[in-house]
């Protein structure tokens, strides 16, 4: 009888499954080895997002940390432009050592896929680190819209459809989106108005040129203070401290809401998973540090930390989420 050819492989067989075994382990010391030495020069941290917005504030308050902790300077450099894919991409193609990471906000890494037609990296293929903060946004209205709460503004939307309108800061902004999903979840038929930023658009909002934003709760809290505005609702699953008399959308009626903005940490794909943990152990001992996490909640943004696998997740569910509210309104991007 003929021996089945899987049986001829004899020792040899087992020497090349030691040999494999053998170099796997190599190679997980070696790892561990560049682990513990890292980091040993200088990192940079490329935030998708123009100077001053809490994307690089979120940042430099991490930089700034790491950079005590360890003794090397880890670098911000801004690199906004096209919704934060030219950020990502640099990370995206450089070196997997960690000593290159990513501060993005929510499109790069969820909404534009989906919206633009095609995309120079991938990425799920990012190594998250942790989500750095999350940011409140509110539901704001004209003062002179009549409407004193969510079910009122509901209702007039639907007596006089096409009529509202809201802004943004431009199309496919985390702003657009929950206006969308506004829309969707109420039935309201809205007409979107993209501006170029956050500023015209508050201002329009305060004459009275805009209905709506779907703006966070630091852009419009002045104006909302000084009675220019009214806030009907925060987006965010409970009240918010600072401006506790304004419900939920949840509270408000609206069911299956939520829209927080966030901050995250990546690094580029096939970074070693021992530097990942060993920057995601510093990244949530920066968050957790009292100063640091105060000056953080001064700006309205909530430290949130976590696994590395935590956040990965989280951000898969934030893409399906926003995926069905983009092409439902069949937003896309060149």
């Amino acid at each position: 009888m003929a021996v089945p050819e899987v049986d001829r492989c004899g020792e040899s067989c087992g020497l090349v499954v030691t040999t494999a075994a053998l170099v796997a382990a190599a190679q997980a010391l070696a790892q561990d080895d560049v682990a513990r030495r890292y980091p040993n020069r200088a990192v940079k941290i490329i935030v998708s997002a123009p100077p001053g917005g809490g994307l690089d504030i979120a940042a430099r308050v991490i930089a700034d940390r790491l950079t005590k902790m360890w003794g090397q300077p880890f670098v911000v450099e801004n690199r906004p432009g096209a919704g934060g894919n030219l950020g990502a991409e640099a990370v995206a193609q450089a070196e997997p050592d960690g000593y290159t990471l990513l501060a993005a906000q929510p499109a790069p890494l969820t909404t534009n896929v989906v919206m633009y037609k095609k995309l120079s990296f991938d990425p799920a293929a990012f190594e998250p680190l942790a989500i750095m903060t999350s940011i409140p946004n509110t539901l704001t209205v004209r003062l002179d819209l009549p409407a004193a709460s969510v079910a009122d503004l509901i209702a007039y939307a639907k007596a006089n459809p096409g009529k509202l309108n809201f802004g943004s800061q431009g199309v496919g902004t985390t702003p657009h989106l929950t206006g969308e999903l506004f829309a969707r979840l109420t039935g309201a038929k809205l007409t979107h108005v993209p501006y170029r930023g956050t500023a015209q658009a508050v201002n329009d909002l305060v004459a009275g040129n805009v209905d709506m934003l779907f703006f966070q709760l630091d852009s419009v809290r002045e104006q909302y203070r000084a009675n220019k505005v009214k806030m009907l609702a925060v987006t965010t699953a409970v009240r918010i401290a600072s401006v506790p008399e304004v419900p939920t959308m949840e509270e408000a009626g609206v069911r299956d809401f939520r829209s927080d903005s966030w901050n995250a940490l990546a690094a580029p794909p096939k970074t070693p998973a021992a530097i990942i943990a060993k920057l995601n152990d510093a990244t949530n001992a920066a968050l957790k540090e009292p100063e640091a996490a105060e000056h953080l909640r001064s700006m309205n943004m909530t430290p949130v930390g976590g696994a590395p696998d935590a956040a990965k997740i989280f951000i898969r569910q934030e893409t399906e989420r926003w995926a069905e509210v983009i092409r439902a309104a069949k937003i896309s991007l060149d």
